[in-house]
């Protein structure tokens, strides 16, 4: 059995873009360990928050729940502040994730790689999916701690451009659900995200399909664990099952130095 690593932003990304990976190798007996980067103080604060308790500390209990629900062996924290969208003063402030010491943010993480000799890491794309500060910082401090825990097998987490295009023409010409109910409000997959680049990648840029439809429902109970995020996640909850699963029965995976078109496989083959 072998043991991977999922490096990610914040709490609720080990959710919507490798839930389905995460449950499947855990089900299947190896050990997974998943790494939080920040703590995701700049989410959305909900209005349920109890006398003295701060929305990271609410963030941290979810994410508990959720790794729960994915059957991960160990959640380990970075220990860094969100730093917000791009633009945001956040992004400046001290100890924020987006500002620090890359040398020094990929120790943390490798120190957690040698200690759980791990076999294979997972990190982001090279902008992080959609631009986001911490996002691209993980896809960077994940290389570099591979490379100080000497972890060869790294495998970057993304969005397939072209199969969400191709899933919302497909909508419109048999008149199913509309685009917005399949992906929330005035979504555009080839449109300007958070860094002004289309989100994801192109097919053409992917190596691995990973198919975690039989994984589908426990993704979405790991999403439903961060209730705090409604907004971020309420479009996700909200679709009927066979739609969440047309949608998200797939996860993507970028390798660095193998082209696509993306070809069925798995993290651990």
């Amino acid at each position: 059995m072998a043991t991977i690593v999922f490096l990610h932003a914040h709490p609720d990304d080990e959710s919507i873009l490798t839930g389905g990976s995460i449950a499947r190798a855990a089900d299947e007996g190896h050990r997974v360990v998943l790494v939080i980067a920040t703590d995701g103080r700049y989410g959305e604060t909900p209005d349920d928050l109890a006398d003295g308790e701060t929305l990271v500390a609410r963030r941290r209990d979810e994410a508990e729940r959720s790794a729960a629900v994915l059957g991960i062996a160990r959640v380990a924290w970075l220990g860094y502040h969100d730093s917000g969208m791009t633009g945001w003063e956040h992004n400046g402030v001290a100890d924020s994730f987006h500002l620090a010491d890359l040398d020094e943010a990929a120790g943390r993480l490798a120190a957690i790689l040698t200690d759980e000799q791990a076999d294979v890491l997972v990190t982001y794309d090279w902008h992080g999916n959609y631009g986001h500060p911490d996002h691209v910082k993980v896809h960077h401090v994940g290389y570099r701690a591979a490379e100080l825990a000497g972890v060869a097998t790294v495998f970057e987490a993304t969005v397939n451009r072209d199969a969400v295009r191709a899933q919302i023409e497909a909508a419109r010409t048999v008149g199913g659900p509309a685009a917005e109910e399949l992906f929330g409000g005035d979504f555009d997959v080839d449109g300007p995200a958070d860094d002004g680049n289309p989100m994801g990648e192109p097919a053409a840029a992917i190596a691995l399909r990973v198919d975690v439809s039989a994984w589908a429902s426990r993704k979405r109970e790991s999403i439903r664990c961060h209730r705090s995020q409604v907004t971020d996640t309420m479009f996700f909850l909200s679709m009927p099952d066979d739609q969440f699963d047309v949608a998200f029965g797939t996860e993507w995976y970028v390798r660095r130095g193998v082209s696509g078109p993306p070809v069925d496989g798995w993290l651990l083959d």
